[in-house]
């Protein structure tokens, strides 16, 4: 899994990140008025999706644990649904 492409990288990243780019331009530009009044609001609620994305590449919260199952431990799991 260390090969796989990373999304934002390839063409569909790309694409969505110049859609974003281009949402975020007319809103700021053409719709400033509207827009900027909300902005600090705005930025305090990106903080939980930011918390969500960010973790999600490390594995949460599990700090200084072991990443690998123990293999005796789904072996045990596995005969125990038999």
């Amino acid at each position: 899994m260390a090969n796989a492409p990373r999304y934002w990288s390839g063409l569909h990243g790309l694409a969505t990140l110049t859609l974003i780019g281009a949402a975020l331009y007319f809103l700021l530009v053409e719709h400033g008025n509207h827009t900027l009044p909300y902005l600090p609001y705005l930025i305090i609620l990106l903080c939980p999706l930011m918390h969500l994305f960010m973790h999600k590449g490390h594995g949460g919260h599990n700090h200084g644990e072991d990443k690998r199952p123990d293999r005796d431990t789904d072996r045990s799991m596995e005969d125990g649904k038999k």
